[in-house]
């Protein structure tokens, strides 16, 4: 059985790897990449950040995905069956940095991604499965099954996971626990948007609150194609009969803000099923390894945080991993764990609010101090570790004085 000696192994070929990958790169490190799939593939989380942008520019790949072509996103617009509209344009937020970004095609998307980081040096090794890890201090061997089928291992000074959804290191290592989170489902497909340009800001991203607890999302491409899923807890799907298609093409027909959109439009693949998503783990680091992206924790879809999360967390791990391969001591619980959770943390608290309705009552009303909605702008853009804003700072209490003001007005003007 041969060995390949490498400064790093990252597992999964992902924004988030890449990222990782990249920026370790940079500082002089051999870096090789391990992907159980074959690219381009199939994922959703299709809504970038305007966060996102900064680890994409500290990687190196923003030239490359502005070349592409990608829909540009400016903000976000909220509606419900009542015809009420809350729209965000990140131009307006409270935190300082970028004001846009992309909605995009993630086979496309992390195919460039890939090919971007393949130019600069590093190997990305595709249909390789990861069978066993043997963490050590300095030095860890891992074990994986090449395409062909053939078992080799590769000795790595560091390893960063970021395989998503596939968790390596947790289920190896034990290392999940449950999410605080209800399981939730998703039925969705990419329409071809024949009627798009009827509509007011015909490419904007559009989240639909359909019922209590029932939402759907429109994300709009740059060649016609928009995305569409209906997200709920599993037993809302179970009232409507038939194929998939005709599932969503009942659900689609019974809100009022998408109905006439999408009608007799057609759907360009049989709409997938995702469910029971979230997920978590004790710890997001360990000696000689470190989680990143989806593998630390996957909250919901409703504010796109996914993209964000990882590439964020996949840059701060790489700045740390480069440290700490220079000799330096590196506290991988105060300058990493307890970082993110701070970002996972906000954006769960909107989320949860999203969910039991207190959003809702933010978004859909007639008391919206411009202020807060700046704050609240930022928080969706992804800047969730802005502690200027108390709507991240101290997000919970913040919300729920928000709800007992409206509240309180509702009274008054009764």
């Amino acid at each position: 059985m041969t060995t390949e000696l490498v400064d790093v192994l990252v597992i999964g070929a992902g924004p988030s790897g890449t990222v990782a990958a990249s920026i370790i790169n940079k500082a002089g490190y051999k870096v090789k990449i391990v992907e159980k799939e074959q690219f381009p593939r199939f994922v959703i989380g299709e809504s970038l950040l305007p966060k996102c942008m900064e680890a994409l520019e500290a990687a190196g790949f923003l030239p490359a995905v502005k070349a592409h072509g990608f829909q540009e996103k400016f903000g976000a617009k909220f509606v419900n069956d009542s015809g009420q509209i809350m729209d965000f344009n990140f131009s307006d937020q409270f935190t300082e940095g970028w004001s846009w970004t992309w909605q995009v095609k993630r086979a496309e998307f992390d195919t460039l991604l890939a090919e971007e980081v393949q130019k600069l040096g590093v190997e990305i090794e595709y249909k390789t499965t990861v069978t066993g890890i043997d963490l050590g201090k300095d030095k860890s061997l891992i074990s994986v099954t090449t395409p062909e089928g053939e078992s080799k291992q590769i000795l790595a000074r560091f390893i960063v996971d970021g395989s998503g959804y596939g968790r390596v290191i947790p289920r190896m290592l034990n290392m999940e626990k449950p999410s605080n989170l209800p399981p939730r489902k998703t039925l969705f497909t990419h329409i071809r948007d024949t009627r798009r340009n009827n509509y007011i800001e015909p490419n904007r991203i559009l989240i639909v609150d359909h019922a209590p607890g029932v939402w759907a999302w429109c994300i709009p491409f740059s060649d016609g194609v928009t995305s569409c899923g209906f997200v709920s807890e599993p037993g809302f799907f179970d009232a409507f009969t038939g194929t998939p298609e005709e599932q969503l093409r009942a659900i689609i027909a019974s809100d009022p803000n998408i109905a006439e959109r999408f009608e007799g439009c057609e759907f360009l693949f049989e709409p997938r099923t995702i469910q029971s998503w979230s997920a978590t783990c004790d710890k997001f680091y360990g000696d000689g390894f470190v989680l990143t992206g989806n593998v630390t924790e996957f909250l919901d879809p409703v504010f796109s945080s996914g993209v964000t999360l990882a590439v964020t967390s996949s840059r701060l791990a790489a700045d740390l991993v480069v440290r700490q391969l220079n000799g330096e001591a590196v506290d991988w619980q105060c300058e990493y764990m307890d970082v993110m959770m701070m970002g996972v943390d906000t954006f769960r608290t909107y989320v949860m609010a999203w969910y039991d309705g207190r959003l809702q009552k933010i978004f859909f009303n007639d008391y919206r101090p411009a202020d807060v909605v700046n704050k609240i702008c930022s928080v969706l853009a992804g800047y969730v570790w802005d502690e200027k804003n108390e709507y991240v700072k101290d997000s919970e209490n913040q919300v729920n004085r928000l709800v007992r003001m409206i509240d309180l007005s509702r009274q008054i003007e009764a």
